[in-house]
């Protein structure tokens, strides 16, 4: 594999591996409907605003989100779409696969 191809599949792997975490896709799913504080995701998670930053802040660094600050608040909003596109396909697959395995039985 050459240089080139291997920073696009890691550049790849830093955005998936924001994702994996139950919490950050209910933040994506969330924000994908409109933009949010940090207070009111971390209501809508039900932990404490550090943990909740963290994974604000992952989700950042890997270009999915984007934040404005406004007075004294933080808003959060998707900037990549095509993330919840992604996340209907793993539903789609997921469905297609308990079919498959109620079909076996």
């Amino acid at each position: 594999m050459n240089r080139e191809l291997k920073g696009r599949y890691d550049a790849r792997a830093v955005i998936l591996k924001a994702m994996a975490h139950p919490t950050r896709l209910m933040i994506i799913e969330t924000l994908s409907k409109k933009e949010h504080c940090v207070c009111e995701l971390t209501d809508m998670a039900g932990y404490d605003t550090s943990t909740v930053s963290k994974h604000l802040s992952i989700l950042k660094n890997a270009g999915i989100i984007g934040d404005e600050k406004r007075g004294q608040s933080v808003y959060y909003s998707l900037k990549m779409p095509c993330a919840v596109k992604f996340l209907s396909c793993i539903e789609s697959a997921m469905r297609e696969r308990a079919h498959a395995q109620m079909a076996a039985v």
